[in-house]
């Protein structure tokens, strides 16, 4: 009450009507005003929210490529809860080397030299084709305990074995030897050396991992494995020297390099030095090598042993007895799976599919770190999470890592040997999915398989698709091993914690590798730089296969469509078994399935064959330009001489125009299958003595250069994976009733034999199995040993498809 009374004085000392009018005045401006400010600071909190919501979404989106599937994870037990496959080879891109399945692991290789070498070109350690090795590889490799290797190194022959002795807490024993001749038999001496080794890139273990020497053998200690022991015992021959050095390496990718500079400089290299990095405070030994002179012929048993274990580790002629009854257990295996013998396969025909079979499995490798990936959303590339991954590689010597595709087809052949290694590597590539549903197609995991890949295929991104073969690999083992998947088998519950991650890898497909028009799709990834001859499609796996001239948003890409068919129809096949509703996928399958709309944007009347569309034009050639400096050097690019229209790409008749064959997306009645098979039958078309060849040889970029640097890789020669789909689906159909049944038995009766005589013709002239062959000669090409997919040829023999 009295402060109103104070107001009211003080507003009459101005007087009545002035006063009043005045204050009903400024009344109504103040609230003009606070209706005006209100209204401003309602705009300024509504930008300020849409902006946290932008920067916050922004922060959402940088984050999304880079972070786990949020739902169960597949691989539910590995390192010592699996005791048989704990201690294995799994270092593929060494000539001889063992881990186990643990991050952590400490790892052991080989190395050799010959005592006239005099320079570190000569010390064998990664498998580098620069060595030209007239051959490497496995005879036998079971995957689980025992492996039998055969290396060529003139003068020297080598062999390398290994068998495992899983028990105790620690993991077991295991005891490799190494067996070295010379050529006449004739005693030339060698250098070799075994070393342990720790990979400190995760950083430091609690307790630290540590190695030393104590009295001429290898000791060590990890917190998974405590106390182990590594002895070199020669079981026969002669020992000239021994010598070893403790030392620190900055890493598993420099080991050959530190081995160098620990060898004194006497000018005949033949013993070790102390390591003077040692001096350095706070550097500790990482990297022991111990290094024997010996003389030919030789055999050596590098034996490795924990305390926990009463059994004593294989050694000598027990270890001999051991080797050899594993290895004909492995042939009697052998035969009962592939029944290749009961073929009429001459033992000789049988030794190279088992040396196949084994090169896949023994190139089963187990790594771990984190690869790099971007997004569009991401201003850098950034780190993907740490994981393990379980997987086989193309090539030991030039792909030794992991690749989504290629796995695809390896699970082809490694399921038929053994459906547990098969679902154990697909668990390890669905858990490295991220919660878009997206799976990086190369996987570049630890300081070894990083220094052996070019800085500009480091970086994955998310919207780089890869052929999603695992998910059909999968189907194949639901249809042709149903009673695995019975109610309450571990291989069903396996499949069962794969289910959403599948589902949600379908779904990234659906939704990001759609085309502009219905049920069609395109490959995204596709970029003109200008010196291209015809821009290359990495993410179709069929890296320079010539597709539309002009990248644009209008293509249409026929393989993806009908591997988005083969997918609908895998996981139709997965959610049957698993009593799950398949009715989403098989209304996919059906929709793509018709083939009508497979014709409408694909089938060329005048050509009569399927192709891609897009923005093309086959006018186009390489130049070389001349730089407007003349002390420049003149660059090749490409010249456009006809401008490019939208259409169909029909002067590519090549493996992407088969899709609709190869997938069996075609009703055996299909008159558009009867023209596939004539085509496929003609010798100025696709086929060669030596397989299906991958572009027509009337087409205009038929091994042609796609820059000046880049020679032909899609564009002429065989694959043995294509070809692989061809026998399936030639097999296939047949087998089923349709008017084009017995042409298509004809035909793969043909091309197998085709394809088998000349993989084995050139296995037995130079020793090695080949990315791709010649299509004019047979003759390998690419890179050596490729026992990815070509190994495949072990079920070409068998016909198992």
């Amino acid at each position: 009450m009295v402060r109103h009374k104070k107001v009211v004085t003080v507003q009459h000392k101005h007087g009545n009507n002035e006063t009043s009018s005045s204050s009903s005045a400024s009344e109504t401006s103040n609230s003009s005003n606070f209706k005006i400010l209100s209204f401003w600071k309602s705009i300024v909190g509504f930008i300020c929210f849409t902006i946290a919501v932008y920067v916050g979404s922004l922060g959402y989106l940088e984050t999304r490529v880079n972070t786990p599937f949020a739902d169960e994870k597949v691989v539910q037990e590995s390192g010592l809860a699996i005791p048989e496959r704990y201690w294995g080879s799994y270092r593929p891109g060494v000539y001889m080397g063992m881990k186990s399945r643990e991050p952590r692991s400490p790892v052991f290789g080989l190395m050799w030299y010959d005592l006239t070498a005099t320079t570190r070109k000569g010390i064998r350690h990664w498998c580098d084709q620069a060595d030209n090795l007239p051959t490497y590889g496995w005879l036998r490799h079971d995957g689980v305990t025992f492996g039998e290797q055969r290396i060529l190194d003139p003068p020297h022959n080598m062999t390398t074995s290994f068998v495992t002795t899983p028990g105790g807490e620690h993991g077991g024993h295991w005891t490799v030897r190494v067996s070295v001749n010379a050529d006449n038999n004739a005693n030339i001496p060698i250098a070799l050396v075994w070393y342990g080794a720790l990979d400190e890139s995760l950083g430091p273990t609690t307790p630290p991992s540590r190695l030393w020497v104590e009295n001429g053998e290898l000791l060590g200690h990890t917190p998974q494995l405590r106390n182990f022991k590594v002895r070199l015992l020669a079981h026969k021959g002669k020992v000239i020297h021994k010598s070893y050095s403790e030392a620190h390496a900055p890493g598993l990718h420099v080991l050959k390099e530190k081995y160098f500079s620990l060898l004194k400089p006497d000018g005949r290299l033949t013993a070790l030095g102390p390591d003077p990095d040692l001096d350095q405070k706070g550097i500790e030994v990482n990297f022991v090598p111990i290094q024997l002179l010996v003389e030919t012929p030789f055999d050596l048993d590098i034996v490795y042993s924990t305390e926990d274990l009463p059994t004593p580790p294989l050694k000598g002629d027990e270890y001999t007895r051991t080797l050899e009854s594993k290895k004909k257990s492995f042939d009697d295996e052998f035969e009962v799976k592939f029944r290749l013998a009961e073929k009429g396969y001459t033992e000789s025909e049988v030794g190279i599919a088992r040396a196949a079979m084994s090169n896949m499995i023994g190139g089963i490798g187990y790594f771990y770190g984190a690869g790099r990936v971007r997004s569009s959303h991401t201003r850098e590339p950034v780190p993907y999470w740490r994981a393990p991954l379980y997987t086989a590689v193309p090539s030991r010597s030039f792909f030794p890592r992991g690749f989504l595709w290629d796995e695809g087809f390896h699970g082809l052949l490694i399921g038929r040997w053994d459906p547990e290694i098969q679902l154990d590597i697909a668990a390890h590539w669905l858990d490295l999915i991220n919660v878009e549903g997206w799976i990086p197609r190369e996987q570049i995991l630890g300081v070894e398989a990083l220094a052996r890949v070019p800085k500009e295929f480091v970086v994955q991104n998310n919207a780089a698709a890869n052929p999603p073969m695992l998910l059909l690999q999968l189907a194949h083992l639901v249809r042709t091993r149903p009673r695995l998947f019975d109610p309450e088998t571990h291989y069903r519950q396996t499949l069962d914690r794969m289910f959403t991650r599948l589902q949600a890898w379908y779904q990234w497909f659906q939704t990001t590798q759609k085309g502009e028009e219905p049920t069609s799709y395109r490959w995204r990834g596709r970029e003109d730089t200008g010196d291209q001859l015809n821009p290359k499609t990495l993410t179709s796996g069929l890296d320079d296969y010539p597709r539309a001239s002009h990248p644009s948003e209008i293509e249409r890409h026929v393989d993806l469509r009908c591997w988005m068919y083969s997918v609908a129809d895998s996981m139709a096949v997965i959610a049957d078994v698993l009593q799950r509703d398949s009715s989403k996928f098989e209304a996919i399958r059906d929709q793509l399935g018709d083939e009508e709309l497979l014709n409408e944007l694909h089938w060329s009347p005048h050509t009569q064959t399927y192709a891609d569309y897009g923005l093309h034009t086959d006018g186009v050639r390489l130049v070389r330009k001349q730089p407007k400096n003349p002390r420049d050097q003149p660059t090749v690019v490409r010249s456009v001489s006809v401008p490019p229209e939208p259409r169909l790409v029909t002067s590519a008749f090549g493996y992407v125009s088969l899709f609709p064959l190869l997938l069996k997306v075609l009703a055996p009645s299909s008159a558009k299958l009867g023209s596939m098979l004539a085509s496929l039958d003609k010798p100025d078309l696709l086929w060669s003595p030596y397989g299906l060849r991958s572009l027509s040889k009337s087409s205009p970029l038929f091994m042609k250069r796609n820059t000046e640097h880049d020679p032909p890789y899609w564009r002429g020669q065989v694959w043995v994976n294509i070809n692989y789909l061809a026998l399936s689906a030639l097999k296939h159909y047949a087998a089923v009733p349709g008017p084009h049944r017995e042409r298509a038995g004809q035909l793969h009766k043909r091309l197998s034999a085709n394809v088998v005589r000349n993989i084995l013709s050139e296995y037995r002239r130079t020793g090695y199995l080949w990315e791709q062959y010649s299509s004019s000669d047979g003759r390998g090409s690419g890179c050596r040993p490729f026992t990815g997919w070509t190994a495949l040829v072990t079920l070409i023999m068998a016909e198992e498809y």
